[in-house]
């Protein structure tokens, strides 16, 4: 059985809607990050960073349990155990895992240092480079709209990991102050990855109400 332990926060709900896709059986350990459940020992031994999701597969072959941090390798974890989300052929599957690396290496990083920066701006703290980071994160909104313009998904024919690994911060683009209709075909890719069912039901998984 997999076990995920997370909350739904941009990089968790990568991991649930992915889930929700593959079809495989899982069940849900809420991680409490506002009393630092995510920092205890226990948590620790599965992900010595500290940091949500981590995805914990109790028959991982030959017996063993495995526990896998770190979204993207997440992401590849449950599309090899699932044969989906992944291309099988071999150009297409390079597409795939290179737009997955840009969405974990560029997009998230980017897109996380506007959100705490908005934040402390919306406690009147100071954010002197908040203006930076949202003009790198517009030029990445420009990349994705260059791949995807006459594409459907990100790896072409194929919905993968990658789409869903660069959703869930596409997801923000209000709160960061990103305007998606600058971007139309970066908007209706958005809009095709949203009105998937995997999609409305992974996003609120584990559910919150704060």
């Amino acid at each position: 059985m997999l076990t995920l332990y997370s909350r739904a926060t941009p990089n968790g709900r990568k991991i649930a809607i992915a889930l929700e896709e593959s079809g495989l059986l899982y069940r849900v350990h809420a991680v409490d990050l506002s009393k630092k459940e995510q920092k205890t020992p226990e948590f620790l031994s599965l992900n010595p960073n500290g940091r949500i999701p981590v995805l914990v597969d109790d028959d991982a072959g030959k017996g063993g349990l495995l526990a896998v941090f770190e979204s993207g390798a997440i992401l590849i974890y449950i599309a090899e155990k699932s044969g989906r989300l992944l291309p099988a052929d071999a150009l297409a599957r390079i597409a795939a895992l290179q737009w997955l690396f840009f969405a974990s290496g560029q997009v998230t990083h980017t897109a996380m240092q506007v959100h705490w920066l908005v934040r402390l701006r919306d406690r009147n703290k100071p954010t002197p480079h908040l203006a930076d980071y949202q003009a790198e994160l517009r030029r990445l909104y420009g990349v994705l709209d260059g791949a995807l313009t006459g594409k459907t998904w990100l790896a072409g024919e194929d919905y993968s990991i990658a789409d869903i690994a660069t959703w869930t911060w596409i997801e923000r683009h209000a709160f960061h102050g990103m305007v998606l209709e600058s971007f139309p075909a970066l908007a209706d890719w958005f809009s095709r990855v949203a009105a998937r069912p995997a999609t409305r039901k992974g996003y609120d998984i584990p559910p919150r109400n704060d």
